[in-house]
């Protein structure tokens, strides 16, 4: 039997809709039951994402004594991320404080690793600010160009290639003038900030 392209489409929609009219036939199942998204009881919040200036609304889910958070996911009913949030907002709960006590996975003293070493070291701020003062200095005198040619023609550019800067989403507008200030006045070329990657 030959069917014409016409016949086919008109048999494939003919079977189609009865599909659909079986479907929609009562089949004496009862209807699925919705399931509520809040978590009241357990101490569900609003809040907004402490990162970049966008401010995404979330929703953060504590425990009774509202010590530990538990949970932190986008607010569905936010007009800006509509219930979405990127890994920076995902992690938020790392950042919670309660009565002056810090998360005890949050990093407050900075760690070194000693070049070839396989553990870190706990060291005082004023160390480690000195140290990166030093290896900045340091690397910024051994790679500085005062002059670039191109083509023939010398160009002055007094610059170095090795540093690059990223920013990060918690600064805001004074802090990233002045670091940005601080790092055109140190020679870099290379800065960015996460919210444009």
């Amino acid at each position: 039997m030959e069917l014409s392209r016409r016949e086919f489409l008109k048999a494939s929609g003919a079977g189609m809709g009865g599909l659909v009219l079986l479907g929609a036939m009562d089949s004496g199942k009862p209807p699925p039951q919705t399931i509520p998204l809040s978590k009241q009881p357990l101490g569900e919040t609003y809040t907004i994402c402490c990162y970049c200036g966008v401010g995404c609304g979330a929703l953060a889910t504590a425990t009774a004594d509202g010590k530990q958070i538990l949970n932190i996911e986008g607010n569905p009913d936010h007009p800006i991320n509509e219930g979405t949030l990127c890994s920076k907002g995902q992690a938020m709960s790392q950042f919670h404080t309660v009565n002056g006590e810090n998360n005890p996975n949050r990093l407050t003293v900075p760690l070194y690793r000693a070049p070839g070493s396989d553990k870190w070291e706990e060291k005082d701020w004023d160390w480690a600010i000195n140290e990166v003062a030093k290896r900045i200095k340091k690397t910024r005198d051994e790679t500085w160009k005062e002059t670039i040619n191109v083509d023939g023609t010398t160009y002055r550019v007094n610059r170095t290639d090795a540093i690059a800067s990223f920013g990060g989403g918690e600064l805001d507008n004074e802090e990233c003038y002045a670091l940005v200030k601080l790092l055109r006045a140190l020679g870099l070329v290379y800065i960015e900030h996460c919210a444009r990657i």
